[in-house]
């Protein structure tokens, strides 16, 4: 039997605890690839406690390179602002980890993935061998949504990120054979933005096990009812959610059920956040972090994505869906996610709408059960993590097929395997941050697009 051939696996950040969406799919992915075509070295910086996640680590690789993490304080990311890089960029080069990426791969790895537009930083100019960036998100568009909301100096420090992600994103993705986008809408827009022809899309999937349906709470009285929102609470994207959810949504809401409650899940919520809800008198609850975010979503009659700034997708709503709680979503919320408004969920942009929406579902119990058992079956015959963690083994064994083939004939490996003849990837399917993710940044020196 011939050896694997080794995929070296680039992260700009420690996986665990995978308690935000890139690190829940990231980590599914690599756990379900493991003992597969592929030997995996995953090369990830390191916390000080990273040896309580020993096992963690070992379910997600053969083996594991790191070097220390630094973390990005806020006089960092000050200094950042006149780097050329972006800051979330400049926050995560690293001369230590640029080196234990370069002894890698003098080990002469099959594939190099490079994890987050973020990573390529790591990564030298000319990577030998096949090569693959995976990005999560359409990370300049991002910045650009945060810059339309801003306002005053927020918004043109927003703009001049933005820039600097847009120059720093396309020259990125120019120098990989293949890249990997979470949604056929990403794709796309990777495609015409940047010019790229060698895009292939996957899913994204959820843990149908540990995300089960749950009995729903008894049917609230007619002035209550509770929604829950769950997601990372130093996200400027979280933030702004629900700055919308309580400035323009809530009050529509109490209006037409004066009893009705709202749990905020996830991590450092904001003071001045929790704050202005106290002052207003919201029936608002902040957990903070909690250990397993199950048990708030069960109890509540309704989760909410209240986003207006974001790209790639949102884990979150499927967890949310595989549960049994019926989603309210913004269209940013579920971008790129193959779910129809009124088969799966129900969609509003317009806070008018959005509390209406909330309402609806509140007051109809026969909504809330046809919405979730139709959510509930697209998950479970369509999207699983060992799927897409099938779909980007085969994107990497294409990419080392391809490589293969140009050094025998000198061709550029790019447009010679894995298309369908119109430069789109051959790894058809739909797609999917995380409730798992769970577990105020008011400008870009906090804000990080993953």
């Amino acid at each position: 039997m011939s050896q694997r051939p080794t995929l070296l696996f680039v992260s700009p950040r420690f996986l665990f605890p995978a308690n935000e969406g890139g690190k829940i799919r990231t980590s599914n992915i690599l756990r379900h690839m493991k003992g597969g075509a592929f030997r995996i070295v995953l090369a990830a910086p390191v916390p000080s406690d990273a040896s309580r996640f020993a096992s963690d680590i070992e379910s997600v690789c053969d083996s594991f390179v790191s070097w220390p993490a630094t973390p990005a304080s806020m006089l960092r990311r000050v200094r950042a602002l006149a780097d050329r890089y972006p800051v979330s960029v400049a926050t995560d080069a690293s001369t230590a980890g640029s080196a234990a990426i370069a002894a890698a791969l003098r080990d002469r790895p099959g594939v190099v993935l490079v994890d987050f537009i973020h990573g390529a930083v790591l990564a030298p100019d000319r990577i030998p061998g096949a090569s693959v960036l995976f990005t999560h998100n359409v990370e300049a568009e991002i910045f650009e949504r945060h810059a339309r909301v801003a306002t005053g100096l927020r918004r043109l420090v927003w703009r001049d990120q933005a820039r600097k992600m847009a120059r720093f994103e396309g020259d990125a993705l120019r120098r990989f054979d293949r890249v990997i986008a979470v949604s056929a809408r990403d794709a796309d827009v990777l495609r015409s933005r940047y010019g790229l022809d060698r895009v292939d899309r996957i899913d994204t999937g959820v843990d149908l096990d540990f995300f089960r349906p749950e009995r729903e709470p008894d049917h609230p009285r007619a002035q209550e009812g509770t929604v829950v929102f769950a997601g990372v609470m130093d996200s400027a994207a979280n933030i702004d959610g629900i700055e919308f959810l309580g400035d323009q949504v809530w009050p529509m809401v109490v209006r037409a059920r004066p009893g009705a409650r709202a749990v905020i899940v996830g991590r450092n919520p904001p003071a001045a956040l929790v704050a202005a809800a106290r002052q207003r008198g919201l029936a608002w609850t902040f957990t903070g972090y909690v250990d397993d975010i199950r048990p708030h979503v069960a109890s509540a009659h309704v989760f909410v994505i209240p986003l207006r700034v974001g790209s790639g997708t949102r884990i979150k709503a499927f967890e949310a869906m595989a549960m049994g709680r019926p989603v309210v979503s913004t269209t940013v919320g579920v971008e790129g996610l193959d779910v129809e408004d009124g088969v799966h969920l129900l969609m509003a942009d317009d806070p008018g709408a959005f509390a209406a929406a909330i309402l609806r579902l509140l007051d109809d119990a026969e909504l809330r059960s046809r919405l979730t058992q139709a959510a509930r079956g697209l998950l479970e015959d369509r999207f699983s993590w060992s799927h897409v963690a099938q779909q980007v083994e085969a994107i990497c064994q294409r990419a080392l097929g391809g490589v293969a083939v140009a050094s025998q004939d000198g061709r550029s490996c790019a447009h010679k395997v894995g298309h369908d003849g119109r430069g789109v990837g051959l790894v058809e399917g739909h797609s999917a941050n995380g409730i798992a993710a769970a577990n105020r940044a008011p400008d870009p020196l906090q804000a990080r697009a993953h």
